[in-house]
């Protein structure tokens, strides 16, 4: 498996975006007010993944004495990391495409609201995208000193 790239997170982040201020174009009068509740879960899984991430590095490094990580474990969060990251970017373009449609109409209130509320959770969005991004990062294996080119995986002997 390979790691996520952030130009990745970046186009879908992009390709949302696009096809929700296509979508408002023709919906926005009939939906509801955006809710604001997604800001803190987005912020609380943030979180939970960077002290995942955190304690996750030390075991596999070693520095918590008794406590090794279990490579299943290990496993099941690199996935985590890498769905979490995938969701971010999907819930960030669909934050920046409601900031985009209602920049030209945030004298209104209702539109003012939604605009703040999208914002908000356009910034959530990127912080779970980077706590995901630190947690894939703390599931690598550190190289070992002495551990030369010879013996890359793949290498001829």
């Amino acid at each position: 498996m390979k790691p996520t790239r952030p130009a990745a997170l970046a186009l879908i982040a992009v390709i949302f975006a696009v096809l929700t201020w296509l979508l408002l174009r023709l919906l926005y009068q009939r939906l509801p007010p955006l809710p604001w509740s997604g800001v803190p879960a987005l912020l609380l899984a943030a979180a939970a993944e960077t002290l995942i991430g955190r304690d996750l590095r030390a075991r596999i490094a070693g520095r918590q004495a008794g406590k090794r990580a279990e490579p299943l474990f290990v496993s099941r969060m690199v996935a985590l990391a890498k769905a979490s990251s995938l969701v971010a970017a999907a819930v960030a373009g669909l934050a920046a495409g409601f900031d985009i449609y209602l920049s030209g109409s945030l004298t209104a209130a209702v539109p003012r609201q939604d605009a703040l509320t999208a914002a908000l959770t356009l910034a959530a969005a990127v912080v779970l995208a980077c706590a995901a991004l630190f947690l894939e990062n703390c599931c690598r294996v550190p190289d070992l000193p002495g551990r030369g080119q010879d013996d890359q995986p793949g290498s001829p002997r």
